[in-house]
């Protein structure tokens, strides 16, 4: 098998786990972690990105990607990521992150990134709850 597919085909499997546990009920924190453990062994990184006020505008985007794509509902994400906006009014690296996050791209305060695009529906809400979560945190 060619070296280029091997990395599309652990993420898959990591995916695959994590719907199959996704089917059970679980208690929110164990979701998330075993989201994260399932990110760690598909060699996407040890946990999900941090959210910091370094990574605000970033998040703003990221809410932006979430609602447009129907994984947050608009009425009350909309509020959040207007207060994060608020926060990095004019500030350059902010807003490279915003146009990263509106793209699906979520950076952590913490170095670590994870592209949205590459997670399965459910996949996506939760890290889409992770972000909202986390970044009412800010303010």
């Amino acid at each position: 098998m060619p070296r280029s597919l091997r990395p599309s085909l652990r993420i898959s499997a990591a995916v695959l786990a994590l719907a199959a546990a996704l089917a059970t009920p679980v208690h929110a924190n164990k979701l998330m972690d075993a989201m994260k453990d399932q990110l760690a062994n598909s060699g996407i990184g040890n946990s999900l990105p941090a959210i910091g006020a370094s990574t605000a505008g970033n998040a703003a985007g990221v809410i932006q990607y979430c609602v447009k794509n129907n994984y947050l509902n608009a009425a009350s994400a909309n509020g959040i990521k207007d207060k994060l906006l608020g926060m990095v009014t004019g500030q350059k690296p902010q807003q490279t992150g915003y146009a990263n996050g509106a793209k699906g791209l979520l950076m952590g305060s913490d170095g670590q990134s994870l592209n949205l695009k590459g997670l399965s529906g459910k996949l996506k809400e939760k890290a889409c709850d992770y972000v909202l979560k986390n970044a009412t945190k800010l303010f």
